[in-house]
């Protein structure tokens, strides 16, 4: 018997494992663009304005307080023949060279009349001067209530603790041998002369 070829087994190949398919993602979809006219729009847009800023209002201010008024205080008659005004501090002899001396005096005599005060030591003290205008202006009552009759029974406006009788002006301070000035309490201002022949009484001060 001829030789039978041997059947060879045919073997099924091995299935390849199957691989599942993964779906590929899908690309984000992009915003729809905008439109022109839309575009157009936006740039052609005016930026809002800022509202201004309003400034806080301030507080009213307070009114300044009117200074309280302050009360002249009385003048003092010390009863030694001096009068103290308590508002300047000054001290003045409550009678003036004419009733003192019953004369006026020339201002290149006037230091006779202040020596002699002195020399004597008028209620204790040895410092008496004639006034300064400043000092003069303190005796003249501007309201004009205070009254002292003079020599001639006519009112001027100072303190009536002084004594009654006198004169009413004074030499001041401001009067030198070239310029004349004597102080008038009738009207409570310094008065200019040409010459130097001007007869006045005098009023002292001193510190009080």
């Amino acid at each position: 018997m001829g030789d039978t070829p041997e059947k060879k087994e045919t073997v099924p190949a091995e299935k390849a494992e199957s691989t599942p398919e993964v779906a590929p993602k899908a690309a984000p979809k992009a915003a729809p663009a905008e439109t022109a006219e839309k575009a157009e729009a936006k740039s052609d847009a005016k930026p809002e304005a800022a509202a201004p800023k309003v400034a806080p209002k301030a507080a009213p201010k307070a009114a300044p307080k009117a200074a309280p008024k302050v009360e002249a205080k009385p003048w003092v008659d010390n009863g030694d023949g001096t009068v103290t005004d308590p508002n300047s501090g000054w001290m003045w002899k409550q009678s003036d060279a004419w009733v003192d001396m019953h004369k006026f005096y020339l201002w290149k005599d006037h230091k006779e009349y202040v020596d002699f005060v002195n020399a004597e030591k008028f209620a204790g003290y040895d410092d008496w001067a004639i006034p300064s205008k400043a000092q003069a202006l303190t005796l003249f009552d501007k309201a004009k209530k205070k009254k002292c009759a003079d020599k001639n029974g006519n009112f001027y406006h100072i303190d009536p603790l002084f004594t009654e009788g006198g004169a009413a002006s004074t030499w001041i301070t401001e009067c030198s041998d070239e310029q004349t000035i004597r102080f008038d309490l009738v009207c409570g201002v310094d008065t200019p002369y040409p010459g130097n022949d001007v007869f006045s009484s005098m009023r002292l001060v001193r510190k009080a």
